[in-house]
């Protein structure tokens, strides 16, 4: 039973210590694609992105936005030609884990810590 218990608390204190990979610094520059389900279709996103500016592709159209990075996981999206009030909202954008060339993040409007989204990117160059 002690023998339990100690394989219990050493298998606690092992999984306690994991921390899973965040090596950000390798996708802050490159190409990227991201696929969610929109209107219950997969719809795929490429977006290239450089210290300070990122482009988005998606349909057939471009979309040029502002890059501020807080930190080497964390930076602030801000487009750059506003259609609406709503594209006129900056995006806090946060790097959460890191494999090989995929990167798992979370965003959400900056100020606004409720509906945080997540997401997956690729990187494909």
């Amino acid at each position: 039973m002690k023998r339990l218990i100690f394989l219990f608390f050493f298998s606690v204190l092992f999984i306690g210590c994991y921390q899973q990979k965040r090596d950000c610094t390798e996708f802050q520059k490159g190409t990227f694609e991201f696929e969610t389900y929109l209107n219950g279709e997969l719809a795929k996103t490429t977006f290239v992105r450089n210290d300070s500016i990122e482009i988005d592709y998606f349909q057939g159209k471009s979309d040029t936005a502002s890059i501020r990075w807080i930190n080497d996981c964390e930076y602030i999206v801000k487009k750059l030609h506003p259609k609406n009030m709503a594209e006129e909202k900056a995006i806090h954008m946060k790097i959460l884990t890191t494999d090989k060339n995929t990167y798992t993040f979370e965003y959400g409007l900056v100020g606004v810590k409720k509906n945080k989204q997540k997401g997956t990117a690729k990187k494909i160059k």
